[in-house]
Formats: C-alpha cells, structure tokens, sequence
C-alpha cells in the first residue's frame, strides 16, 4: 500500500469535529474575521472561505439571519446573495483565471448540506482536467495553495474591489 503525507492538512482536518451551535451563525457573530475566514460583510450576509475546501478559492456566501430553506429566507437577502456571487466570480476571475464555475446550494441533510439549518452559497473555481485519480479513487484534495495563503489574496482582492 502506498501512502500520502500531508501533515500540513493536519491543522484543518483537526477541526472537523461538530462545534457547538451553527457554524454561520457562529461565523456571523464573531468579530475575528480573519480566524472566520470572513472575507466580506454586505447588510444581510457575508463571505467566507470554505475550510475544507474542494479547489482553492472555495467560498460561501450565508446570510445573517439563520433560514434552512430559501421559502424561508429574506427575499432582499437571496438578491444580496447574488450580487455577492458576482463580486466573488469576478474575484475569482482576477486572481485565480479558472475556466469555469460550481456555484450552488445543497438545502437538506439529504440533499448533501454539510450545515443543513443554514442556507448558504457555495462557489468554486474550476479549471480544465482539475478532476484527478486523487479525489476519485483516494479519497484525498489535493490543493496548490494553504487556506491562510487564499485567505489573504481574496481578502485584498475584495477590499480593493468593494467600494
């Protein structure tokens, strides 16, 4: 059998245990944006990094107010939402040139919702022949930059770009 090391991945795999309460909500009402991996706050949601994420540049987009379904969330929300999308596609576009995008939300356990009390939008770059053996057959991401290294290109990206 062969082995994979990444020790590096340590530190995020680590904190795949439940916390307690809602990671969003959570996220929302911390002021440290940076161990949040919080990119943007707009009025009714915000933008972070994914911490397991499937590509780099992985975001989400979740609104304040804790809503399991879009029946149930704001309407001036769900269009905030999208315009954020925008401003996180261009993002992306400019710092990582990917050839396309997942964007997306999975609503419900059952339809894959890691955080199924709390809506949120997920966006990932993807590039051309970005899909390997890795994920396929071992189980495993390979990502080409650390989270911290993401966190910091997208959060001068979005402040340079906010206004």
């Amino acid at each position: 059998m062969d082995y994979l090391w990444s020790p590096w991945r340590y530190r995020y795999v680590s904190k795949a245990s439940p916390a307690e309460g809602c990671l969003f909500c959570r996220a929302a009402g911390s002021a440290n944006d940076r161990e949040n991996y919080v990119l943007r706050r707009a009025a009714k949601n915000f933008v972070m990094l994914n911490a397991f994420p499937y590509t780099s540049g992985h975001l989400m987009i979740a609104p304040y107010a804790h809503a399991a379904s879009l029946a149930e969330a704001d309407p001036e929300a769900l269009r905030e939402m999208t315009g954020l999308a925008q401003m996180a596609e261009s993002a992306l576009r400019r710092l990582y040139r990917p050839d396309g995008f997942n964007v997306g939300m999975n609503i419900g356990a059952s339809a894959g919702a890691g955080v199924a009390g709390h809506i949120h939008l997920h966006l990932l770059p993807r590039w051309s022949g970005d899909v390997n053996f890795m994920t396929t057959i071992g189980e495993t991401r390979v990502l080409p930059e650390a989270l911290e290294v993401t966190y910091e290109r997208l959060s001068r990206e979005f402040a340079a770009n906010s206004a």
